[in-house]
């Protein structure tokens, strides 16, 4: 785990991005150590909604494993927004990639609305595993991410892209993994289509250690607008 910074916000140390193509040693660690995201300490309901059993992705998390796209890779082009339709998502995306400490730097907490796309591997809609992450809570509450765990198999993500399409993703798991255990290659390794993983806090909390655990979404490009 890393140190806290000034705001409580965990941070993780590792080797900076190499190349775009193999960058996950390194957001493996950041993940791992928590993405900085914060608790508020007041919410209903135990926290936010976590994955099922039944959620969890399985058959296509090897690299390779998946077999030729449904549809065709898009070249690469900037993603403006995010969107989660069972969920009621509608964010901006902004690039996230290395803070000056070293770590992978996070949206703004005090933006409940406002997620990353991680701007050293693929954009959604690319032949790869694009990532997209967000807070789950700040300080005063739900944040963007708030309701990922109560996703379902056949909901769906759209990424809005600079270049005017929008690449749908279907969700074909929804995992949670403890961060002392976090399955790097399944979660990020090259599946063989353009697919999408969307990202944040959850699991067990404690107010010494924040959560015990990455939500992920696991999605495949199906459709592209």
């Amino acid at each position: 785990m890393g140190a806290k910074d000034r705001r409580g916000r965990v941070r993780g140390r590792y080797t900076p991005v190499r190349s775009r193509s193999s960058p996950w040693g390194a957001i493996a660690l950041v993940l791992l150590a928590g993405a900085a995201l914060i608790r508020n300490g007041a919410e209903e309901a135990g926290g936010p909604p976590q994955p099922t059993a039944e959620s969890a992705a399985v058959g296509r998390t090897v690299p390779g494993a998946a077999g030729p796209a449904a549809v065709t890779p898009l070249p690469a082009s900037t993603p403006a927004r995010v969107k989660v339709p069972a969920i009621r998502v509608d964010a901006p995306l902004m690039a996230v990639g290395l803070d000056a400490e070293g770590g992978i730097a996070s949206p703004p907490a005090a933006d409940k609305n406002l997620a990353g796309w991680f701007k050293d591997a693929v954009t959604p809609g690319e032949q790869g595993t694009a990532v997209v992450v967000g807070h789950v809570d700040n300080a005063s509450g739900p944040a963007v991410f708030y309701n990922l765990g109560a996703l379902k198999k056949g909901h769906r993500v759209e990424a809005v892209r600079q270049d005017g399409r929008t690449a749908v993703f279907e969700i074909y798991g929804i995992d949670v993994f403890e961060k002392r255990n976090f399955p790097a290659e399944r979660v990020y390794g090259d599946t063989g289509q353009p697919e999408l993983r969307v990202i944040t806090c959850g699991g067990g909390y404690s107010k010494g250690q924040g959560y015990n655990g990455n939500v992920v979404v696991f999605a495949k490009l199906v459709e592209v607008r």
